[in-house]
């Protein structure tokens, strides 16, 4: 099935951040896709590891997602009797990590972010030092 084609309008847009396999598309696409994937590593003591950032110590950089199958049918039409899409205005602060702002249509649509938050403290009492053992590529 085809979508309609419309016309986007738009007076004002403002993004002040658009990051990580992000989009903000503005018209009619076929197919989008964005793939992100990311370590965030938070620590009390700066200390770093020349072996550090590999997704293959995380098993869920590499895992599948498991999708739902579609068991029952669909069917749909739209009719839009207006083939314009008018916006004003839109104020964005961040569109990240696989995200999308859309003003149109889209067909496919496929966004996945695998982002892997690691908080490594020091010892309870020890301040502005190294850790005195810090596996990174452990997975807990």
């Amino acid at each position: 099935m085809r979508s309609q084609h419309r016309t986007a309008n738009v007076d004002r847009i403002k993004a002040d951040s658009v990051s990580f396999a992000s989009v903000l598309q503005i018209g009619d696409s076929d197919q989008v896709r964005a793939f992100t994937r990311a370590l965030a590593v938070q620590r009390e003591a700066e200390v770093f590891f020349d072996n550090e950032g590999n997704f293959n110590a995380y098993s869920m950089f590499s895992e599948a997602i498991p999708l739902l199958p579609v068991t029952e049918s669909f069917q749909s039409r739209t009719h839009n009797l207006n083939p314009f899409i008018k916006v004003g205005n839109i104020d964005i602060l961040g569109v990240s990590s696989s995200s999308i702002v859309h003003l149109g249509n889209s067909r496919h649509i496929s966004m996945e972010a695998r982002v892997k938050h690691i908080r490594q403290l020091l010892p309870h009492g020890e301040q502005n030092g190294e850790p005195k053992h810090m596996d990174v590529n452990k997975e807990p």
